[in-house]
């Protein structure tokens, strides 16, 4: 009955998410947006419900779910264009610019040098009103002037006016996904390239599981989480890369395989930048060689691109910081409650050291996911970004941790994009952060107020006895 349960669950999440991403996005504000919000609630709901129905299976039956579910939920996110974000419009055009032979850093996509390879999906001919008037055709399309003629651009990327913001291990990615399609396939192929990396961390958190006597069951909440659905596959965000080789390097590293985990690592920084949060976890033991292998990784994947561009591989990226809001501590939501303005960044900054140094002396290097989920959700937390999809790094070590309380972090990211209002995202935060200490002290037990006062770093699990320095625990990780 319970196996019977789960799979009603999931089929219901399944056709829920392929009917969201068919039908509603978040380009038209009203209606859709809020029937968005609506379903994107429902969804977290049945993935509740299928995390606590799971609880009451075990067997390969567990494998199974999961592995169906991860395929399902994913394969229903490709019933629609992405649905909140035009982020793939732009990862499309840098791999068509850079298969003609093209640094994605040297020009900004509204320059006239580069009408040749333009194809009709990403920008579309502007239509003329019955007044004259030249405007652009549909909801995801934006208005650009070219840089050097000054004629209308209608466009499907954001920030048509700067050069590409991704570094290299993401551009790559581009160039590759494009060089077997070609241009002319609209957003399909990247979509499946975020389906293919979702399910195939999957089956890493189910092998990596299997090898340290991790509870399976945990993995399901990295394969049905919503955000993965629709974030990774669906809006086909470059982050899932960085997920994969983040995980990668932990398993290697946590087995002893400092070298290859700091390769992995460093392919890792170099989609996305994010993933360094995932470093202090990994450092304690022979760390030298994890730094020195994801900086010389970080350093080479970059050469082609200096070659090319110069300076210019910066691309938008100050730019970015200053529009988020990061150069004057706007953009920190719970900091700015008792610290705003530039003191924010302050504030901000001696929190992220002190957590970094609390997870770098305290985590047990063979079993470093706890580590890694407390630096990084502390981070979303603290940083607050406007977009989910950052929390994708996050539930990998969720599932491997089991600790349910941090998917309150990206479920209230999930509301701050869907809802942009400053008390709601406030709010939302704030109710994270309480859930996540009040279970942590529930599961920590009795007197931990004091052990934590005592030690900071007693939650973030100390080896135990029994454990090898740099290898994988003797005995089976109890959660």
């Amino acid at each position: 009955m319970r196996i019977v349960l789960v799979s009603v669950l999931l089929l219901l999440s399944t056709a829920l998410t392929g009917y969201t991403v068919f039908t509603y996005d978040n380009f038209r504000p009203g209606p859709d947006s809020t029937a968005l919000l609506v379903c994107t609630g429902l969804l977290w709901l049945l993935f509740a419900l299928a995390l606590l129905a799971l609880r009451g299976v075990s067997g390969r039956a567990v494998v199974v779910l999961v592995l169906v579910g991860s395929v399902a939920l994913g394969g229903a996110a490709l019933a629609g264009p992405p649905n909140t974000s035009t982020d793939s419009a732009r990862y499309a055009w840098d791999g068509i610019v850079q298969n003609a032979g093209i640094s994605p850093y040297a020009y900004p996509p509204t320059d006239d040098r580069l009408d040749s390879l333009r194809v009709e999906w990403l920008f579309p001919a502007p239509v003329i009103t019955a007044g004259g008037d030249a405007v652009c055709p549909g909801e995801r399309i934006h208005r650009a002037y070219k840089d050097q003629s000054g004629e209308l651009l209608c466009s499907a990327l954001n920030r048509s006016d700067v050069p590409t913001i991704y570094p290299p291990a993401s551009e790559i990615f581009f160039a590759g996904v494009r060089a077997i399609t070609g241009p002319g396939p609209q957003y399909w192929p990247l979509q499946l390239a975020g389906l293919l990396l979702s399910v195939g961390t999957t089956v890493m958190l189910l092998v990596g599981m299997t090898r340290r006597g991790i509870d399976l069951r945990w993995a399901a909440i990295w394969a049905w989480c919503p955000l993965v659905a629709t974030e990774a596959v669906n809006n086909s965000h470059v982050d899932m890369l960085g997920v994969v080789f983040t995980l990668a390097a932990v398993f290697l590293v946590s087995a002893g395989q400092h070298w290859r985990g700091g390769i992995m690592l460093g392919i890792a920084i170099a989609t996305k930048l994010i993933p360094v949060i995932a470093a202090p976890a990994m450092l304690r033991h022979r760390g030298w060689k994890v730094i020195v292998a994801s900086i010389v990784t970080f350093a080479l994947l970059y050469v082609p691109y200096v070659l090319a561009t110069g300076i210019g591989v910066l691309g938008y990226l100050p730019g970015y910081l200053s529009e988020e809001g990061y150069q004057d501590g706007s953009r920190f939501a719970l900091i700015s409650l008792f610290a705003p303005g530039g003191a924010a960044i302050v504030v901000a900054g001696v929190l992220l050291v002190g957590i970094a140094l609390i997870v770098f002396f305290t985590t047990n290097q063979a079993e470093p996911w706890v580590g890694q989920l407390v630096m990084i959700g502390s981070t979303l937390l603290i940083v607050s970004p406007r977009y989910p999809w950052y929390a994708l790094l996050l539930l990998p070590f969720i599932a491997l941790s089991g600790r349910w309380e941090w998917l309150m972090v990206p479920l209230a990211l999930s509301l701050r994009l869907l809802e942009p209002s400053l008390v709601v995202t406030q709010t939302a935060m704030a109710l994270a952060a309480i859930v996540i200490v009040l279970v942590s002290l529930r599961r920590a037990g009795p007197g931990a107020t004091g052990r934590l006062l005592r030690a900071p770093g007693a939650w973030l699990g100390r080896r135990r006895a029994g454990a090898r320095p740099g290898g994988g625990p003797q005995e089976p990780t109890r959660h």
